[in-house]
Parts: structure tokens; sequence; C-alpha cells
């Protein structure tokens, strides 16, 4: 049994697999197992996969081209999963060096943590470095960020494999279960990290840390990008449906999250209302009674006050203000841009149904 098994899901990704699995056979540190789950590639992929697996010992090949969707084909990578922790990583994406020992050594300050992720950096097709991902740090902050956006970069993150079987935690699968049959969420497409993600945060199980994990690659066939309105909207489902678990478990009055969620780098249009001010009062208070009061919290609340309102001069006013006091993290800005100049080339305004009482 390897200390670390690495899920790594691919389907035709072969422009970029050998400079993925490289940057895994490079980390410095040494005990691990590589699960290369093909989804029924047929541009070379699994030639490529295998003729590493020959190479290394560590690396084995298992296809699954009928697994239902990327939750399906994840889930079958934890059915043969036997480590002490999981490790996610996508086919066209770097790992640096160290991100083996940086979240092993994060397991070891926060053994209360279940998933640990962390920063990105973000590069194209080419390898051109073209920004970065910042995500919130403690896990108050990743609890209440998310409520309104996925709080953790996904193919950057790792989970202590024993609390998942014992937590029954599984891609797609509402494993909460705190409410009814018929109010019940799968999600096997689009956003299932999140959802994942989204019911281990607010039990207070995630952080992300401070260092940058992998090269992100953005290419313009990230799912992210073909298919951004369904992940948005999927998205906007799970915020809603995690507000409703939280409620349920600590006896909480509903909020609607729509108004102030940032899926997608987006704000979203809800009936045309420009003042949400009081719905976030109400918010604000559900959330205090819920976590208790922490500085984390209140950070995630300040910029959720800025975003609590749509009228142009008062919006902008609200974020710089907010900025003066906290660096912005992915998807803030640009949210607040997006709304401003209403129109982003492949980030639509998208208006949705107001769900502001329960």
């Amino acid at each position: 049994m390897a200390t670390i098994d690495v899920l790594l899901p691919v389907k035709n990704g072969i422009d970029f697999l050998a400079q993925s699995l490289d940057s895994i056979c490079a980390q410095t540190f040494k005990d691990w197992r590589l699960l290369i789950l093909d989804h029924g590639s047929t541009d070379g992929t699994l030639e490529m996969a295998e003729d590493y697996c020959r190479r290394d010992p560590r690396i084995e090949v298992h296809s699954f081209p009928e697994a239902k969707g990327l939750a399906g084909l994840l889930n079958c990578g934890l059915d043969i999963a036997d480590c002490k922790y999981v490790m996610r990583h996508d086919a066209d994406d770097v790992c640096f060096v160290d991100r083996m020992e940086l979240q092993l050594a994060a397991f070891r300050r926060q053994p209360e943590c279940v998933a640990i992720s962390g920063q990105s950096e973000v590069i194209d097709g080419q390898g051109r470095i073209g920004g970065a991902i910042k995500m919130p740090i403690g896990r108050h902050r990743v609890a209440a960020a998310a409520f309104f956006r996925n709080p953790i970069t996904h193919p950057a993150s790792m989970l202590d494999f024993e609390a998942v079987q014992k937590m029954g935690v599984r891609y797609g699968a509402d494993f909460l279960n705190v409410l009814p049959p018929e109010r019940s969420m799968r999600v096997d497409a689009l956003a299932e990290d999140y959802f994942m993600f989204g019911q281990l945060a607010i039990l207070g199980k995630c952080t992300n840390v401070p260092s940058q994990l992998i090269q992100y690659r953005w290419h313009g066939s990230n799912v992210s990008a073909t298919k951004f309105t369904e992940q948005v909207e999927v998205s906007l489902a799970i915020s809603r449906h995690l507000v409703r678990s939280f409620c349920t478990m600590y006896d909480l009055p509903y909020f609607d999250p729509a108004p102030f969620c940032n899926h997608g780098g987006i704000l979203f249009d809800i009936d045309g209302q420009t003042d949400f001010d009081d719905a976030f009062e109400r918010m604000a208070q559900t959330l205090r009674r819920g976590f208790g009061p922490s500085d984390e919290l209140e950070r995630e609340l300040t910029f959720r006050k800025a975003a609590s309102t749509r009228r142009h001069a008062n919006l902008l006013w609200r974020y710089f203000r907010f900025q003066s006091r906290h660096a912005p993290e992915t998807g803030e800005w640009n949210a607040v841009r997006s709304w401003l100049v209403r129109h982003i080339p492949g980030k639509p305004r998208m208006r949705v149904s107001g769900e502001l009482t329960a």
C-alpha cells in the first residue's frame, strides 16, 4: 500500500499527458501509486499511459469506458484505491515537484481536515504563465465561501482516504443525508467536485495551503469554457442545496445564496432586483449563528456585502472599500467587473429566478 494514490482521469488527453505524468514522476515524495483512469480514449492516450506503466511499476492503467460521467469515473478510482491519502491530478495540469510533501505536511498540521488543496499558477496550451488562481485559506473561510462558489481547486486536492471511507464520501452523491429523499441531489458531471467539497467544507473539513501546488492549464477546451452556462446553473443548484442542508443541520432559517454567489466569476441578475441588503443581513445572521464568530467568516461576509447591490456606482464603491482591506481572491473582481460592463466574452449576464424565501 502506497501512502498516496493519485487519481488521474483522462479521455483523449494525449496532447498534455506526458508532461502531466512526468510531473508526478518527478515528485520529491516517492511513496505513491498513480492510477490512470481511462474513459475510452481513442487518440493514443491509452497507449501512452501503458508505456509509462511499463517503465514505472508505481503506475497503473485502468479502463472504465462505461463509467457515468466524471463522477462515475472518479468513483471507480476510489473503489480501487488502497492508501492513506488520495490525490487528484488532471491529465493537462502540471504538479510542482514538492506538491505531495506540502500537502502531507498540511495534513500533519491539521488532522481534522478531510480535504486540503491550495493555490495554482495558470498556464495556456503552450505552457505560458497567464495568472494565478487564489483560493481562501482557513477552514472557516472555506466553509463560508462554499455557499457561494467552489473554494477548492479540484485537481490540486488531496483527501484523507480513511475519513473518506468512514464518511461515505463519493463524487456526485449527497453523503450528508440530512434532507428528505425527495430533496436529495445527485451531480454526475460539470460540478461534481463542488458538490463533494461543498459538503465537506460546511462540516469544517476543508482548507487550502498558501503555496502553489500545480500549474492549471487553461486551453479553451476546459469544461468551464465549453459548458459555462450549464456549469454555472448546476453550481447555483448546489449552492442552494448546501444552504438547505446546513440550515437543516443547525435548525436555522433558510436563505437564498443566489444574490451573493459569484459562480464562474459573475453575479446573477435576479428578477431585475438591485438591492439585497436586507437579504444579506438575514444571511449573515444565519452564518454567524451556524459557524460562530471568526475573522475568517467576517472576511467572507465583507465581500458578500459588497456584492449585495446591483447599482453600478454603489457596487464599485463597496468593492473598492473591500479591496482596501482585503486581498481579492479568484472570481471576486471578475464578478464585479462583469456586472459593471454587463458583458465579457464567454461570461454572459445570467438571469435566474429569485428564491429569497424557503
